[in-house]
């Protein structure tokens, strides 16, 4: 597959300084290749898929850690729909089970954000080709996970979304608290710790702070 010669990249992150310094970087397009257009912006999860759905960018550049709908699963909503060429993650996270769960949900490349930004922009033509991409520091994860497995984890069993819950309920917090935090909805928390807890085998929200306390959960 050959790049456009424009590429057209809608923008998803919750930080609108964020989106402004990409506009800024980006907009430059040094260097040899097709130049970048920036066609959209996205604050939430759920803004990335109707977006993408509306304008169907060449690459969507999408942060993980979104409110409401977060970004492994915006991603995963916008490569079932085909409505975008390609997901790029940029973000600050290296961890092991972001990097797997964004490949699954069909991201074409994983960077951080403190790439260069020459790297940033071969990174956007790149996935605009349908070539991936990976940052050095998530291939070297990749790497170690492949040498030495993960040890199995007793959350292993919870979403993302779950075990950012199950983190507020653990420290006292309110459903309502919980909600204001995560930006979702307190019938949607309910929903969450109602799942939680026989994932984990406990009665109640209690149990679920004790046990989270018990197996260090960070």
């Amino acid at each position: 597959m050959n790049a456009p010669r424009v590429i057209r990249v809608l923008l998803a992150d919750d930080h609108q300084v964020v989106r402004e310094g990409m506009r800024m970087i980006l907009g430059e397009s040094p260097g040899a290749g097709a130049q970048i257009e920036i066609v959209g912006e996205a604050a939430t999860g759920e803004d990335a898929v109707s977006e993408s759905a509306r304008l169907r960018p060449d690459v969507v550049l999408m942060d993980l850690q979104m409110p409401g709908v977060d970004g492994i699963e915006a991603t995963r909503r916008i490569c079932a729909a085909g409505t975008a060429g390609g997901v790029l993650i940029l973000t600050t996270f290296a961890e092991d089970a972001r990097i797997r769960e964004s490949i699954q949900a069909g991201a074409i490349g994983y960077i951080l954000k403190d790439v260069l930004k020459d790297d940033l922009v071969r990174a956007i033509r790149a996935a605009a080709r349908g070539t991936p991409t990976l940052d050095p520091r998530a291939q070297h994860v990749l790497m170690r996970q492949v040498a030495e497995p993960p040890k199995e984890s007793p959350f292993d069993v919870l979403t993302p979304r779950e075990l950012d819950v199950l983190r507020l309920v653990a420290i006292g917090k309110s459903n309502k608290v919980i909600a204001a935090t995560l930006f979702l909805s307190v019938g949607t928390v309910k929903g969450y710790v109602s799942a939680i807890l026989p994932k984990l085998g406990v009665a109640d929200r209690t149990q679920a702070a004790l046990f989270a306390a018990k197996h260090g959960l960070e």
